[in-house]
């Protein structure tokens, strides 16, 4: 057991991811999340975070950048397999350019390559868009409606199953959607507020809740009476 799961023993679901989110930005702080300077940055960036570490990431968007590729005319008229040379560094980077591609040519089909006529309507709707689209599926698709639409969808990924379920309120093997109603239901529906409590379940997982040696004795959660 771990010594966060104290926090299960004292308080209920609602008022526990209310606790952690207060104690988690008093010790880390802003997160200032996502990186990106565009719309199309973020999304490029959601899909190539797709199984690699964000730094590998923010290498394979350094050299689209380089090239002036972080824009959509300029991706649709890129041949797939110089953009795959590109993104290398994101990993599996044949299959994102692929699903890069694929998005653009989407959006060209559609919207006329505007992110603004995409981003009309029920956000349910235009979340059910992306899945539709190949290689998006939930989690690329909220990180999207989320850090690129501002839209209030919380983004489940395998951090913040580690830490919840540690601390006691779900099992690891969670479903995505069950876990994404656990926040939705018990947090103010506020983008703002979704965007920053995802950082900072990232930050966490990677500063103290380790997935093979976590550093409990010095854990932020630990100070939760």
């Amino acid at each position: 057991m771990y010594p966060c799961n104290s926090i299960k023993a004292n308080y209920n679901v609602s008022e526990g991811i209310e606790i952690v989110y207060k104690q988690l930005f008093d010790h880390y702080g802003p997160q200032n999340w996502w990186p990106a300077d565009s719309q199309i940055e973020v999304i490029i960036g959601a899909i190539l975070t797709q199984a690699v570490n964000w730094s590998n990431v923010e290498k394979a968007i350094s050299n689209l950048k380089e090239a002036n590729l972080v824009n959509l005319k300029k991706l649709k008229e890129v041949k797939e397999k110089r953009l795959a040379e590109l993104i290398k560094p994101s990993g599996y980077y044949n299959m994102k350019a692929k699903k890069l591609k694929s998005f653009v040519s989407y959006l060209d089909d559609n919207y006329d390559l505007n992110l603004n006529k995409f981003n009309k309507g029920k956000p349910e709707t235009i979340r059910k868009k992306l899945i539709d689209i190949y290689g998006i599926g939930p989690e690329t698709a909220d990180s999207i409606m989320l850090y690129a639409f501002n839209q209030s969808k919380f983004v489940i990924d395998t951090y913040t199953k580690r830490i919840i379920s540690r601390i006691g309120y779900t099992s690891e093997d969670v479903s995505y959607d069950k876990l994404k109603a656990l926040f939705e239901k018990n947090l103010e529906n506020d983008a703002k507020l979704f965007n920053e409590y995802h950082s900072l379940l990232v930050k966490h997982a990677k500063e103290h809740c380790l997935k093979s040696s976590p550093l409990c004795i010095k854990c932020p959660l630990n100070k939760i009476i």
